[in-house]
Order: structure tokens, then sequence, then C-alpha cells
């Protein structure tokens, strides 16, 4: 028989004695742990006086628009406001919700800004607008030149990837040397020479271009003969009279060139036609100038814009259409202003030549013009002051005059009309003043600038100068502007020219390109009648110039503005065709859209830092500075 088996210890725990016992042994500890804390109170359980009664609270002013009652009442406190205090909380408070904004969006831009790709070797030269092969194909006419205008691609059709540079491609040769010589890789372009090397324009060299200063009616220089314009008129006066000139199928741009050191600032345009690579040796020399052509539209400059418009051999027949492109010359002049034509029915007796001369007498009779002086290969008219030549003709003279209505500052794809622009009746355009005390002299036709503001015009400008002028001066300290040789220079958001008023006043040796965007107000005039050189442009397409060609562009609150309209990166991909390997890039707007504009930059590699402006760390708006490292 088996032995009983002892049970485990803990089997005693399980008896319904010892469960008794264990319950009432913990009621009665914790009765004595409840009466031992009363004995600690500070009154005693039976005492009949009340207990001393708690401190007052301290009386708190009354702050508010209620009384007592919850009665509205009329005096009140507001009490006290720490300034500091709460400046700091919103901007904190603007930094997170900053922060949130852009860690939501940020997947999105992951993954539409990853590396762009470099575009075809063959897209070296590439303009969006001018080189639309499938939309020029498509046009009804092109007797006119209007193959030579813009043709944009659709939205949404546009560049997508880096324009490369040729093989080879070196810094440029720093301005006054680039004057006379550029390096050939960077322009590697023959048809000029072969074409036009027997009339001194451009022979090569080593590894160089040399600009000997010639043109095909100056094949002696164009020193020489800018002398013989000043000798023809006297009260043309280069760089006092005459400031800004435009300058008609420019060539190798050597009339501008040579200008320049007469404190004049030239335009110089042509088409991209067979020597389409006159307006990018132009600037690769560091001279102002344009792709743009005669055709069906205005071009993009204001009415009253020039002192003087020059046409030498420009290969323009001025006469056809009833005088419609003399006409939108005449637009673009200023009143009292001269026109040069240097060509062969100026001077030679051949009966086609000769016929081509009377037709342009009749047509610049027509139209007021008086023909100051003819010597040699060169005629000269002047425009009238005013409208009284206009008014005193016979009824039904032609060309008319223009609608009263009509808006000659209006320009962007604003087709040409057979009409002369009338001159205000206040004489504004006409009596600016004389270089250099225009840049800073107000002109009268500020008053006509469409905008919000009326009496404080004026206050605006000098604001915007005194703005710019400090904002240059951080510049050329902090980052040392006099040592990046600098010369072509755009300003995207010109306003009404602060920005290059202010680079004169520190003498850096550059031009700049004044653009005035078509979705703000149409400071253009002011820009011209200040001696300052600027055109009409709509960001959410190209610019009219070749690849590589300015050394630095600036942007103030561009993106803010353009953002709503298109795509933010259509406009930095402009910037980067347009934009010199090592060129700068200088962008103030709002931290915002900075943020998305340095992913953008990173896409394109480029390299940015951001830097706070002179308002500090806190403040809403930052610059993002970018060069070009390719």
């Amino acid at each position: 028989m088996k032995a009983a088996m002892t049970p485990p210890p803990w089997e005693h725990l399980k008896a319904p004695t010892f469960i008794k016992i264990t319950v009432f042994s913990l009621l009665c500890i914790s009765l004595f742990f409840l009466f031992s804390s009363f004995s600690s109170f500070p009154f005693p359980l039976n005492a009949t006086t009340p207990p001393p009664p708690l401190p007052p609270f301290p009386v708190l002013e009354k702050t508010g628009i209620v009384d007592d009652n919850g009665a509205m009442v009329d005096k009140f406190d507001v009490g006290d406001f720490d300034q500091k205090s709460a400046n700091e909380m919103l901007a904190n408070l603007t930094r997170k919700y900053e922060e949130r904004e852009n860690e939501r969006n940020k997947e999105v831009r992951v993954r539409v800004f990853e590396k762009f790709k470099v575009c075809n070797e063959s897209m070296r030269e590439f303009i969006p607008c001018l080189d639309n092969v499938d939309s020029i194909r498509r046009l009804n006419s092109t007797e006119r030149g209007e193959k030579f205008e813009r043709h944009c691609p659709a939205i949404g059709k546009g560049l997508d990837c880096l324009v490369p540079a040729p093989k080879g491609y070196r810094s440029p040769i720093p301005w006054p040397q680039s004057r006379d010589e550029v390096w050939f890789n960077n322009v590697p372009h023959t048809r000029l020479v072969e074409d036009k090397g027997g009339q001194n324009w451009i022979s090569i060299k080593g590894d160089k271009f040399v600009f000997p200063g010639g043109g095909t009616q100056f094949i002696h220089g164009a020193d020489q003969y800018l002398d013989q314009i000043s000798q023809m008129v006297p009260d043309i006066k280069f760089g006092h009279n005459t400031k800004v000139v435009l300058d008609i199928g420019c060539g190798v741009a050597s009339f501008g060139a040579f200008l320049l050191q007469r404190n004049v600032s030239t335009l110089s345009i042509a088409p991209k036609d067979v020597h389409e690579n006159q307006i990018q040796f132009a600037l690769e020399r560091g001279v102002p100038a344009m792709v743009s052509a005669f055709a069906t539209h205005r071009l993009l400059y204001p009415s009253q814009a020039f002192d003087l418009i020059h046409c030498s051999r420009c290969r323009i027949n001025w006469t056809r259409d009833d005088g419609i492109v003399l006409l939108e010359a005449n637009r673009m002049l200023r009143a009292g202003g001269y026109f040069a034509w240097a060509a062969q029915p100026v001077y030679k007796h051949e009966d086609n030549l000769q016929k081509q001369w009377k037709e342009m007498e009749n047509l610049t009779s027509s139209i007021c013009w008086e023909l100051v002086k003819k010597e040699g290969y060169i005629a000269i008219w002047r425009k009238p002051l005013n409208n009284s030549c206009y008014l005193n003709r016979e009824a039904g003279a032609q060309p008319p005059l223009c609608d009263p209505n009509d808006d000659p500052d209006s320009v962007w794809y604003v087709d040409l009309k057979v009409c002369i622009t009338r001159i205000p009746d206040k004489g504004y355009g006409a009596n600016v003043s004389t270089w250099p005390e225009r840049l800073h002299h107000l002109p009268d036709r500020l008053q006509t600038i469409q905008m919000d503001a009326f009496a404080a015009r004026k206050e605006l400008v000098k604001a915007e100068s005194k703005y710019w002028k400090e904002i240059i001066q951080s510049y050329i300290h902090a980052f040392r502007w006099r040592e990046l040789k600098i010369r072509n220079v755009m300003d995207m958001r010109a306003g009404f020219g602060g920005f290059v008023a202010a680079l004169h006043e520190h003498d850096l040796n550059c031009w700049v390109m004044n653009v005035v965007p078509v979705s703000g107000f149409n400071t253009l005039p002011v820009i011209y009648d200040r001696g300052l050189l600027g055109v009409m442009h709509d960001w959410c397409e190209a610019f009219d110039t070749y690849p590589r060609t300015y050394d630095l562009l600036h942007a103030s609150g561009l993106f803010s503005t353009e953002r709503k309209r298109c795509n933010v990166s259509t406009i930095m991909l402009e910037m980067d065709r347009i934009l010199r390997p090592e060129g700068i890039v200088y962008i103030r707007d709002s931290i915002s859209v900075l943020d998305e504009l340095q992913e953008l930059a990173t896409a394109m590699s480029w390299i940015c830092f951001l830097h706070d402006t002179k308002e500090g760390p806190h403040a809403s708006w930052k610059i993002l500075r970018c060069s070009k490292k390719r």
C-alpha cells in the first residue's frame, strides 16, 4: 500500500479559517491608519470654533468690456501687452506652419524635382520661342518675317532639360578686353567670318574670334563712323543728349560696343536669320543685345524709348505695307529724337535704288520727320517734338493718327498698326533731362503709369532707389561683387529701375537688362526716361536670347507673383538656359517659395546658400544665392 503524499506547504493557505483570519487582520490595520491621519488635522474634530480663514485672493485688475452684472461698458482696461513676446510667438507659429506645409509637400516635391537630364547636344543654341519648328512650319505666310517672331511651345511642351555648353567652353574673357576678342569655343560658328570677313566685322586668330570694329557701311571702324554722325548733327551729343540708342540689324554689335566708351547705352537687335549667331557674339562680347525682328508685331519696347534709332544696311524694307515698319520705329523714337539710315539708296544712283530713296523721302515727309542731313552714305531725320505738324496736315492725309484710345506702350503680342503714334500733349517723353541727371530725375511720364498710387508715385521711386542702394552696398561688401567680373546682368522684375541705378552709383562695370513682367505695372517708359534699357516679358514663356548669355540674374519678389500663373520650374529652367556656367543667381523672396526653389536648384546642379536679409533671421523673406557649376 502506497504511503500518502505530503501536500505542498501553500495548500494550507487555501483553508477557509486562514482566509477569514487574514481579512480581519487587514481591516484592523486600515482603521488604525485612518484615525491616525484625522488626529494630525490643524483643529480637533469636536471643536466648536470655526477654523481660521484662508488667506485672501489677490485683487486682480478688471479687464474686458463686461461689468460685474454682465452688462457691456464703455470704459475698460485691456491689460498689459508684451510686443516682443507677441512677435516671437507669431514668428514661431509662422515657422511651425511653414514647416508643416513643407513636410506635407515634401514627398510630392521629391518626386517632381528629380535631377534634370541634360539636353541633346543639338540644343546648345536653343531658343524655345524662336526655334519652334513645328509652329513655324504651320504658318500661313512667312513673307513679312513671321518665322522670325515668337512661336512658343504649348504649356507642358516647353524646355524640360538643361541646355549643354559647347565642348571646350571657357569662362568668358572679362570686359573691356572682351569688346575686341572672345574665345572661339564659346561661340564656335564660322558663318559670319565666311560671309563678312572682308567687311572688317570679325576674324579668327588662334583660339579666339577678333573684332576689328568695322561694319558693312563703316569698314574703317565704328569710331570714325560715330565721329561722322556727330559732325553731321552736333546736337546729337553722344553721352549727353543721346543716352539710349537702338541699333537695328546690328551684326556683331560693334556700333553699340564703341558707343559704350562714349557713355551711351545701345540695345543691339537682330533676328535669328541666316546670320543667326550675331546676337550671341554681341552678348559674348559684353554688349547689350537681344534677338528681335521687325515683322508683324510691335517690338517689346515702349513708346518714346530711344533717343536715336540706327540702321546700317539692316535689310529692312521700311516702306512696305504703307510704311508699317517705319511707323513702328516712329512709335519707339523719342519726340525730337533722330533716325540714322546708312544704306545704298542714300548714295547710289541706280534706278531701283533711287526709287527706294524717293519712297523713303515721301514716307518720312508724311509722318513729319525732318531730313536734317544727308552726307555720303548716311541720312539723318528728326522726329517732331509735338503733334502740331500731324494736326496741320490736309484732311485724309495718310498715314492717319492712331486712335486716341490706342495705348502705345502696350506691346505684348500686339499687332503693328498703320498709324502715327500720338505724342503726349503735355510733352511727356520729350522733356527728359540730359545724362547723367536723368538717371535720378523723376520723369513726368511717371504720372501716366497705370497703378494703384497717384500722389505717392515719386515717393515710391525714391524709396525704391534708397532701398536698392543699401542692398547693393551690402552685396558688394558681403559677396565681393567687385571680384566677380560681372558684365551682363538681368533684373528679372525691375520695377522703376532702382536696382540698376544703384549699380551705376557704385560704379560697377556692367550693364543691366531691366525686365518688366506683363503680370505687373508697366513701368518700362520710366525706365527708358531714366536713360536705362529694358524690355517687356512674360516669365511663363522663354526669353528671346541665346543660352549662356548672362553673368548674373537677379529676381526680387518674382516667384511669389508668377507662381500663381505658371509652374516655377519653367522659370528656373529658363534661368539655367540663359545663365553662363559659373554664373550667379540672387533671388529675394518669401521663405515658403525659396524652399521649393532651393530644391529645384539642387535638381539643376546649382550650388546654393540661403542668407538672412538685414531684417534678421525671423523675417519672412530671405536671399537664395546660387551659382551654376557646369
